[in-house]
Order: structure tokens, then C-alpha cells, then sequence
């Protein structure tokens, strides 16, 4: 068998991006073939990421691209299975340049974005080849896109929330547009956008709560509309007190700023994820049962 030597290893991690003692293996196992070995790693590398599959990955970060001109930007999530991996110098840096492939390349899906080039593999190939390295489940989830011909601004909250606006104004105006967005979440931009079910159920809701009051019907009507205003103000964007002065609202501020927000989105990692309980203590009594 050909002798296994130092410098076969480094070179074989720096194709891979595995560890040292995965390497040596993979050549001994391959009789020293450099080509086989990096096969074997890429099919193990393979299995690996299958297994991992099968754990919850709710934590992670948003990769955000923005173009130079300020009209392109898009945004990914990318997802594992601890906070510790979300800050992972090589995670994130696959979650900036998924968002950029995004922007330049406009995939209809996630599918379809797993099926691109990034550095000279497909994304599944790279996401699999860091699934190895890093030994955790990753997951693609979703992505935002927007290009405009007016301005778009920006922010990231930590690497856990993303925000994308389209603005008609400053770009600072912008930028505060998206912490509030960031800090508040609204789920609609202006009182026209709610869809009239979700208004008509709420105002059932606060009907029935305004009758049991027992006050006359037009005192019952004034608290109604009352609960009305209010409801709309704490789920729409123009609506809401802003972030960073809660006596004008964000409607208010952009006026005062000859601004208009057009449209906005946001991702927050591992929003809807059913995230997997488990009980230590259990664990460690269940595994002491076995033992024994």
C-alpha cells in the first residue's frame, strides 16, 4: 500500500474541507488514489447529511445581499440545529452567498436554487459537504427577492432576523423602516391590506366583547370601532407607534420624512418550526437503564 503522508492529507482536506483524521482514513481505505478517496469522502459525506436530516434544525441566520446600485436584494434563511453553529464563520458564509445567488441568478424555489453553482458545486453539494464538516443538520428553508426601481434598504437583527424595504425616500429613512420592521413585526403594510375575513372575525370577536359590557348600543358601537382602530394599528406597518419615537406613528415619521415605504419583507429564522422538546433527566435515566 502506498505510503499515507502528511502533505496527502493536507491536500485531500483542502479539496474536501474535512477533518484530518477523515482524510487519512479515506486514503488508507483508497490505497493511497487521491481521486477514490475524495470520492469516498463525498460519498460518506452524503450519508452523513442523510442521517442529519432526520434532527430538527431550528436555529440558524438570515444571509442578507444588497446590490451597489441599492435596487436588487434578497435574502435566505439558512438553518441548523444550535445557536453556537448559526455563528459558525463557514455557516455564514454560505448563507451570504446563497442570498447573492439569489439575487443574480432568481430561482423559482428552493429546488431550483439547490441545483446552482456556488464555487464550483451545486448547493446541495456544498450544503452536504458542510453538514460534514460542521456535523449538524442544515437546511435551505426559504428566501425572499426584491428589485425595484426605487431604493431598497436593509437590516439584520444579530443573524436571526432579516429585513428587506422599498423605499421612495432617504435611505436612512429606509434603514429605520427596517429595525422597526425588525422590532415590531408587523403583518401588513397599511389598513387596506388586511384581508376583510380576518377583519370581520376580529370584529366579531370585539363585538362580543363590547356587548357584555352591558352599556347602551351606542356606547357598544363607540367601543367597538375603538377595538377596531386599535387592532389595525398593531398589525400594520403605517399604523404602528414607531420604534424609535412612540408618540408619532410610522405613517406619521414618513410624512414628516417626504418618504413612502412601497412594500417590505422579513424573515425570522425558525418562525413555525416545531422545535424538538427533550427532557434530560429522562435521557440520562433512560440511558442509565440501559447500561445496566
Amino acid at each position: 500500500m502506498a505510503e499515507i503522508t502528511a502533505g496527502m492529507v493536507k491536500e485531500l482536506r483542502e479539496l474536501t474541507g474535512l477533518g484530518m483524521m477523515e482524510c487519512k482514513k479515506a486514503l488508507e481505505e483508497s490505497g493511497g488514489d487521491m481521486k477514490k478517496a475524495e470520492e469516498l469522502l463525498r460519498i460518506k459525506s452524503g450519508a452523513k447529511a442523510s442521517k442529519a436530516a432526520a434532527r430538527v434544525a431550528s436555529e440558524g441566520a438570515v444571509g442578507i445581499h444588497l446590490s451597489a446600485d441599492g435596487k436588487l436584494g434578497a435574502m435566505v434563511e439558512v438553518n441548523c440545529e444550535t445557536d453556537f453553529v448559526a455563528k459558525n464563520p463557514d455557516f455564514a458564509a454560505f448563507a451570504k452567498a446563497l442570498a447573492e445567488l439569489v439575487a443574480t441568478a432568481n430561482p423559482a424555489d428552493v429546488a431550483a436554487l439547490s441545483a446552482l453553482a456556488i464555487g464550483g458545486k451545486s448547493v446541495e453539494e456544498t450544503r452536504q459537504a458542510l453538514v460534514q464538516k460542521i456535523g449538524e443538520n442544515i437546511t435551505v428553508r426559504r428566501f425572499e427577492r426584491v428589485q425595484t426601481a426605487a431604493r431598497l434598504a436593509h437590516y439584520v437583527h444579530g443573524v436571526k432576523i432579516g429585513v428587506l424595504v422599498e423605499i421612495d425616500g432617504a435611505e436612512a429613512v429606509g434603514k429605520d423602516v427596517a429595525m422597526h420592521i425588525a422590532f415590531a413585526k408587523p403583518r401588513y403594510l397599511a389598513r387596506g391590506d388586511v384581508p376583510a375575513g380576518a377583519l370581520a372575525g376580529e370584529r366579531t370577536i370585539i363585538e362580543a366583547r363590547a356587548k357584555e359590557s352591558g352599556k347602551p348600543a351606542e356606547i357598544v358601537a363607540k367601543m367597538v370601532e375603538g377595538g377596531i382602530n386599535k387592532y389595525l394599528a398593531e398589525i400594520t406597518l403605517l399604523g404602528q407607534p414607531f420604534v424609535k419615537d412612540d408618540k408619532v406613528t410610522v405613517e406619521k415619521m414618513l410624512a414628516a420624512a417626504g418618504a413612502k415605504v412601497l412594500s417590505y419583507r422579513f424573515l425570522v429564522v425558525g418562525e413555525g418550526i416545531e422545535k424538538k422538546q427533550s427532557d434530560f433527566a429522562a435521557e440520562v435515566a433512560a440511558m442509565t437503564q440501559s447500561a445496566a
